[in-house]
């Protein structure tokens, strides 16, 4: 896909990966329009992109909400008169046991993870396939991959998003639609403030700037996907498929750190 002139909607584009990618796309020459929930934070984020050097439009809302939804579709198709791009980036998370995480919280992980990227998806098929060349991106995670303790809701969030993306992809194959998934892994970015798990625990975080570059690439060659954490992460993945116990006993032994290291990590 050529990114110059695209019309871009980044979910959750005011701060992290969504707001590296306007910045990336945006000097690229497409068009671009971010959604967040917070008037202050969004402002920043516009002021942000213009010292960069991009001009983006902002849409105040919550797409894990129906008038939110509503709100991101008026707003974009009143500033570019349509979608050629779709980033489904907007998230949330809250770690720690599954007993000791609400039932709010687990649908608030639910309703922003997931349900909010497939609404959204269903409500501009009609302007994405009217572009006639349109991509829909897919944040997900690499915990979609790797199963890891103490976020099973994400994680389980994370691979329904994965998979709705895959399936897309194929149900709108040769229709001029194309499904591209993300698998970032950890980000410096203001959703992982609150985690206290670093590189001893397999947490290598990395620029939020590196996985928007990524994902940009990924479009540019029609990628299906873009899993993020190099060889390491490649080699987890493989071993996962083909001896889940050895990464049981691995996990098994970090346990008590881990669990420690990701009680608060909360962002919703």
């Amino acid at each position: 896909m050529e990114i110059r002139n695209r019309r871009v909607l980044i979910t959750g584009g005011s701060s992290g990966i969504g707001l590296a990618l306007a910045q990336v796309l945006g000097l690229k020459g497409a068009h671009v329009a971010i959604s967040g929930r917070q008037t202050g934070k969004l402002d920043e984020a516009i002021a942000s992109l213009r010292v960069a050097g991009v001009s983006a439009k902002p849409i105040l809302a919550d797409v894990a909400t129906e008038s939110g939804r509503a709100a991101t579709l008026r707003g974009v198709l009143e500033a570019f008169g349509g979608v050629d791009v779709l980033v489904n980036n907007a998230g949330g998370v809250r770690a720690g046991r599954l007993e000791n995480t609400t039932e709010s919280e687990i649908r608030a992980m639910i309703e922003v993870d997931l349900v909010a990227p497939i609404l959204l998806t269903q409500a501009l098929l009609p302007s994405l396939r009217e572009s006639g060349d349109s991509a829909v991106v897919n944040v997900a995670s690499g915990i979609a991959l790797i199963g890891m303790p103490f976020y099973t809701t994400y994680a389980a969030v994370k691979a329904g998003l994965a998979h709705f993306g895959e399936a897309l992809r194929r149900e709108l194959s040769g229709e001029g639609i194309h499904v591209l998934t993300a698998y970032p892994g950890a980000t410096e970015t203001p959703m992982m403030q609150s985690s206290r798990a670093g590189a001893e625990l397999g947490f290598v975080r990395e620029p939020a700037i590196a996985v928007a570059d990524a994902i940009c690439s990924g479009l540019e060659e029609n990628a299906f996907e873009v899993i993020r954490g190099g060889e390491a992460r490649a080699q987890m993945i493989a071993l996962n498929r083909s001896e889940p116990a050895a990464l049981d006993r691995r996990f098994a032994g970090m346990k008590a750190a881990l669990e420690e290291a990701v009680r608060d990590h909360h962002a919703l």
